[in-house]
Order: C-alpha cells, then sequence, then structure tokens
C-alpha cells in the first residue's frame, strides 16, 4: 500500500485513471475522469488534512455506491423477486489503520464520530446514528471471528439524499468494505458485507430493512435477487451492458417530501399481509397466485378493495422482475422497457404509491410522471421510483431525448432536479491503494 502522499501523488498523475473511469466515467468522456481523478484527489487531501497520519502510514479508497430498484416495487418484504443496481454516485472514503482501538470517521460537511472497539453493544441512544451503522458493523465482523484494528477515514458522497438511491446501505457498505480490507484479509464476499450492513441497521440503527439496498450496492451491476428464503436470499447478475443500450439512466427529484409518510408504507405492508392472513401465510410469495385469484370475492369483503388490489401489484412485478431480468440477459432492451412501464402502471394503479390520501394536494410524483411521458413520446420509460409516494421518479430516457427530457423536467422542478446516473460493473470495492 501507498502513504497518503505516494497515494495522491499517483492520482495527480493519473496511475489510477483505469480504476476511477471504471467506476465514475461511464459515458466515456474525459470530463467525467477529470472529475473523478480530482474528487479521489480531494479526498485524500481531506484526509491528510483532518487526520494529520504519518508519513509511512497506509492510505486507501475505499468506494460504496448508490443503488437503484430496477424492478419489484414493493415486492422483496413479502418475499419476492426484485432487480436493483449499483450507481455511479457513491461515497468514496479515504482510509487508514490507526492502531488505537477505535474508529474515527469523518464525513464531509458532519460532525466527526468514534467508535470504540472495545464497546460494540447496542447502544440505544445512538439509533438513527451513523454511529450506529459503523458500530452495528464493527460488531459483526466481530461476531464473525475476525481481529478488528481500528481506523481513522475521511469521506464524501455524491448519493443524493431522500432519493431513493439508499445513502444508509453505501455507508454500511463501505464501512463494511474497510473492515473487510484492513482486519478480515479480503475474506468477506460482496453478499456478506450486504448482510453485515443489513444487520447493523435493524439490529443497531433501527430500521427493520429488508436486504434489497444493501444487495444493490454491494454486489455491483444490475443485480437479480430472489428473496424466498430471506435468510440465504438468492443473487444473480444480469450481466448486461447498460452504456450499450442507447438510453441514459435519469432520476427525477419531484421535490416532495417523504416526510408523515410512514403509515402510508406500513399501510402497504399490512395490507398485502392480511391477504396472505386470509390463507393462513405470513407473505404473499407464501399463497399460490392461483388461489389468490380464486378467492377474489372474498378477499373484498374480508380485506378489501386496495388490499386485493396491492397484492395483484405483488403477484405481477413479482413476475415481471423475473421477466426483466431475463430480458436485460436476453439484450432484449426494448421488451425490458415495456417491462418497466408496465411496473410503473401498476404501482400508480394497483400498488397506488404515487401520492398519499393524507395529502391529497400534494401529487409531485403523478405531474412528473404525466410530464415524463409527454416528454418521452412513447419511447423509453418512466415509473414511480423505490418506496413512493413523494421523492423520486426512475426514467430510462433514449439518448437523443435526453437532452429535452432534462430541460423539460428542469422546467417544472427547478435546475438540478433531474439527475443523469449509470449502472455501474461494480459494487462496494477498493478503488486505489
Amino acid at each position: 500500500m501507498s502513504s497518503c502522499k505516494q497515494l495522491l501523488d499517483a492520482l495527480h498523475a493519473g496511475v489510477h485513471d483505469q480504476s476511477l473511469a471504471s467506476l465514475y466515467a461511464l459515458d466515456g468522456t474525459q470530463d467525467s475522469l477529470t472529475r473523478a481523478r480530482a474528487r479521489a484527489c480531494h479526498v485524500v487531501q481531506a484526509f491528510i488534512d483532518s487526520f494529520s497520519p504519518s508519513e509511512n502510514a497506509p492510505a486507501t479508497l475505499f468506494s460504496g455506491p448508490g443503488r437503484t430498484e430496477i424492478g419489484g416495487n414493493h415486492t422483496d418484504h413479502q418475499r419476492g423477486h426484485v432487480l436493483c443496481g449499483s450507481v455511479d454516485m457513491d461515497m468514496l472514503a479515504c482510509a487508514v489503520p490507526n492502531g488505537a482501538g477505535v474508529i474515527r470517521v469523518q464525513s464531509e460537511g458532519y460532525p466527526p464520530l468514534t467508535v470504540s472497539l472495545d464497546e460494540l453493544e447496542v447502544k440505544p441512544e445512538e439509533a438513527n446514528t451513523s454511529t450506529a451503522l459503523v458500530r452495528g458493523v464493527a460488531a459483526k465482523v466481530k461476531e464473525l471471528g475476525y481481529p478488528l484494528t481500528g481506523f481513522d477515514a475521511y469521506i464524501t458522497s455524491t448519493v443524493l439524499s431522500g432519493s431513493g438511491l439508499s445513502s444508509s446501505a453505501a455507508y454500511e457498505v463501505l464501512i463494511g468494505n474497510i473492515l473487510n480490507h484492513f482486519c478480515c484479509g479480503d475474506h468477506l464476499d460482496a453478499v456478506q458485507i450486504a448482510k453485515i450492513g443489513q444487520y447493523a441497521e435493524n439490529i443497531y440503527f433501527g430500521k427493520p430493512c429488508g436486504l434489497m439496498d444493501q444487495m444493490g450496492s454491494s454486489v455491483g451491476g444490475a443485480v437479480a435477487i430472489d428473496f424466498a428464503d430471506p435468510a440465504s436470499p438468492v443473487v444473480e447478475k444480469a450481466g448486461y451492458d447498460f452504456s450499450q443500450s442507447g438510453h441514459s439512466l435519469c432520476i427525477v427529484d419531484t421535490c416532495s417530501s417523504h416526510g408523515d409518510l410512514t403509515n402510508d408504507y406500513a399501510d402497504i405492508t399490512f395490507e398485502m399481509g392480511s391477504v396472505a392472513a386470509y390463507f393462513g401465510k405470513t407473505v404473499l410469495r407464501e399463497v399460490p397466485e392461483q388461489d389468490f385469484r380464486a378467492a377474489l370475492p372474498s378477499l373484498r369483503v374480508g380485506c378489501g378493495d386496495r388490499a386485493v388490489l396491492r397484492a395483484l401489484h405483488f403477484y405481477d412485478d413479482d413476475r415481471r422482475a423475473v421477466q426483466e431480468a431475463q430480458a436485460l440477459k436476453a439484450g432484449d432492451f426494448p421488451y425490458f422497457l415495456s417491462l418497466v412501464n408496465a411496473s410503473g402502471l401498476s404501482s400508480a394503479l394497483h400498488l397506488q404509491n404515487t401520492w398519499s390520501t393524507a395529502s391529497p394536494k400534494q401529487q409531485a410524483i403523478p405531474l412528473v410522471l404525466a410530464q415524463g411521458a409527454e416528454l418521452l413520446e412513447g419511447t423509453g420509460a418512466i415509473r414511480v421510483h423505490g418506496g413512493g409516494f413523494a421523492g423520486t421518479v426512475q426514467a430510462f430516457v433514449p439518448d437523443e431525448k435526453l437532452k429535452a427530457f432534462k430541460a423539460g423536467m428542469e422546467t417544472l422542478l427547478g435546475p438540478g432536479k433531474c439527475h443523469v446516473l449509470h449502472i455501474r460493473p461494480q459494487g462496494g470495492c477498493v478503488v486505489a491503494e
């Protein structure tokens, strides 16, 4: 490994340009590579300024990417199928072992945090904090039998807050990769690191999330996941190069808030669960679809029409997620786009997660979907992104329409609200050392 100064000099000299290009210059432009190099140099220099490392301290650059949900909207909590992917917005860290028995993290723009490796028990007062995630990841790595060593890290992030790109999973995967490299000899694979991140978020952070976010960040590329056994999900890469599709991935910020939507999200899980409970099951994956459809008249009475519609969405979108992965494997991008559009329509009409009945005047997502569809003129695909009710919209836009689409979205919502992303082939990783 190089010292901080040696790493910084190598980055300036372009020694690590190939690694940087594979993560951050997926559009193939020199401008993107230049920005990526400058950002990497900034992180190393900021580490030096923040921690004043010894002259020979070995430094390493790590990345934890954000993730985008591609297929399977609200199917994971019913043990269904999803399709997700890591993106080129990430958390980038320069880290150095400190031999001090503590983890010290300075995230750009936030107060520093310190976690003692002698105090890895759950601390309720840390719920919903980054400190809890660091402590939880470290605790799980220790539980797996690896001797821990402390480190210092400086982190900068391009993962959009509230965008559905899952900044918490990116953070967990980043910390997991640092510990894997410094403490585990890189023996942990991407799936193990994802599970460690989920453990930290569930037990230490206090959020009962599924595993999709961490898998999408950790594994890399487009990833098909079957959650039939949530303890051992089946993970398979779709193996498609999105840069060859002739389309750009856009995430559009609708400028609507996720605040006060807890009940809306809980209602989806509760209502799908009520349909499963009608058959004596816990989740819809356990109920054969033919049994569900045969019981529709009784389910309407026992569970209500919205619950039935949401269950109908689960069965259809669960199947679509599998078909989307198959379409990508076969290189059939037009069929893939048709499935994305069908998923979006089902989310709007059956799942009903594009706006909240608690705030009927706030319907930013339906408005953006309508305007986006007009700009696409029957091409590409557009749908609600992630949990829904507020937040973001996802669109696959033909490259020749990208300029007009971006301009149209930002005329409606304001500058900087349409973000062009790329599905990157690598998940959490060592970038340079």
